[in-house]
């Protein structure tokens, strides 16, 4: 997949990838890591897998996401499993997001498939929610 950048947001894959991360911590998921596909795979540059403690916390997790991306023009391509919110996987393209309820996380053990990934460093919020952070 190209590293273009999104037109409306200025965003790479990499940037794209570290925002959604961000998102995810916004909503206190857990385990938040951001994996390396790039050569991989030919479907997807990145990976974010986070775990919610409930399957309430996915769906608000996938929901704050997808708005969130929504209002900057991006949308998904594919969303899956919301109605059971034990692994809601969302598909930007360039960027695969997969969000697990935690024992479903500890089930599937995805980071043990692509343990050959690089791992790169999530932020701990988004910059909206920093930049809300720093005003308080």
């Amino acid at each position: 997949m190209p590293q273009d950048k999104n037109k409306k947001t200025g965003l790479d894959s990499k940037g794209r990838a570290l925002l959604i991360a961000g998102l995810a911590r916004d909503k206190q998921a857990s385990g938040v890591a951001v994996l390396q596909m790039e050569g991989l795979t030919s479907f997807t540059d990145y990976f974010v897998i986070c775990s919610g403690s409930s399957t309430t916390q996915v769906r608000t997790i996938s929901d704050y996401i997808v708005e969130t991306l929504k209002a900057k023009g991006i949308r998904p391509m594919g969303l899956e499993g919301v109605s059971n919110a034990k692994w809601v996987l969302i598909d930007f393209g360039d960027v695969v997001v997969h969000i697990f309820e935690e024992e479903t996380r500890a089930f599937y053990e995805l980071e043990k498939l692509w343990m050959d990934a690089p791992h790169l460093e999530a932020p701990s919020l988004s910059e909206d929610a920093q930049a809300e952070k720093e005003e308080e």
